[in-house]
């Protein structure tokens, strides 16, 4: 592991979501704890998207610079925590880094919401920017889809919807760790994948309270769509020590071979979720590397 990253091990909370409302409860405190991101000169604005049948979804957008490329973010959390108040540190820096407008979802949580309810949301909201660009101030031709975790899953189960049901044109997907598939003989071996923060024990929690006890679709876990052709082109950033690293090399080879343009980078030395360490070098290089990424495709 990365010597940087290795310090913070014994500081890295295990979380069961045996108590999902206790879980959200720590994860905002952590994420309150963050250091605070300078977002001077950033237009941050707070809506409400309607969403069919359902309660309004709050979003956050971040505009750096008048820029008119946008990304239509899903935070992590297992699918069980966060909303757009935990993900402000990660949403503001993505927007700085990469000089893209970043509309962050705050999409319902499972257990109470599970699938498709995240996934609804987050194509509502991608609607509704691509009907309001123009009132917005984006560029519908430039909007991507993207999500680090889970968020990264429902990422992928939006593109995959907008294919099939011929819905708004996505220009990129950045999928950060994404979770893809809740098969957990496809899920990396090895000590630290199987155990730091939880591992394969916490993944298998989390794909319970997301899936509801359904059988997992395509939209919910993108690893089982059959046919990846004609989707948009994709970044996925995976770490060496994480449950889902072979999963994501394994979905980037599928999307290649089914002509989608991927670009695949695998941190050697890092973890699940490290890249909230923002002391180490490493966790800086990926978060440069992410905005570099988004830049070149969506910024124009």
């Amino acid at each position: 592991m990365d010597p940087e990253l290795e310090a913070f091990t014994p500081l890295i909370p295990h979380v069961d979501l045996s108590d999902p409302l206790a879980d959200r409860r720590n994860y905002a405190a952590r994420a309150a704890a963050a250091p605070a991101f300078d977002t001077t000169g950033m237009e941050i604005e707070d809506h409400a998207v309607p969403v069919p049948g359902a309660p309004d979804v709050p979003v956050r957008i971040y505009r750096p610079h008048k820029a008119e490329g946008a990304i239509v973010w899903m935070h992590g959390g297992s699918w069980v925590m966060g909303d757009v108040d935990t993900d402000h540190p990660w949403a503001s820096r993505l927007a700085a880094l990469s000089d893209v407008v970043v509309i962050s979802v705050g999409y319902r949580l499972a257990p109470e919401h599970p699938f498709p309810a995240a996934v609804d949301d987050a194509y509502a909201v991608l609607t509704w920017a691509a009907g309001h660009a123009a009132e917005l101030g984006l560029d519908p031709e430039r909007i991507a889809v993207g999500g680090h975790s889970s968020g990264g899953g429902i990422a992928a189960g939006v593109a995959l919807r907008a294919r099939d049901e011929q819905g708004p044109r996505i220009c990129f997907q950045l999928l950060n760790q994404p979770g893809l598939d809740d098969r957990p003989e496809n899920w990396t071996r090895g000590h630290l994948a199987e155990t730091l923060a939880g591992g394969h024990v916490h993944a298998a929690a989390s794909w319970r309270h997301w899936l509801g006890g359904a059988p997992a679709t395509p939209y919910a876990a993108p690893a089982r769509a059959e046919d990846l052709s004609g989707l948009p082109p994709a970044f996925i950033g995976g770490a060496e020590f994480c449950p889902y690293r072979d999963v994501g090399i394994t979905y980037a080879l599928r999307l290649l071979q089914a002509g989608v343009s991927v670009e695949l980078h695998q941190w050697a030395g890092t973890f699940h979720g490290s890249q909230a360490i923002l002391s180490a070098d490493v966790s800086q290089r990926q978060m440069a590397e992410v905005g570099a990424v988004l830049h070149r495709a969506v910024a124009g």
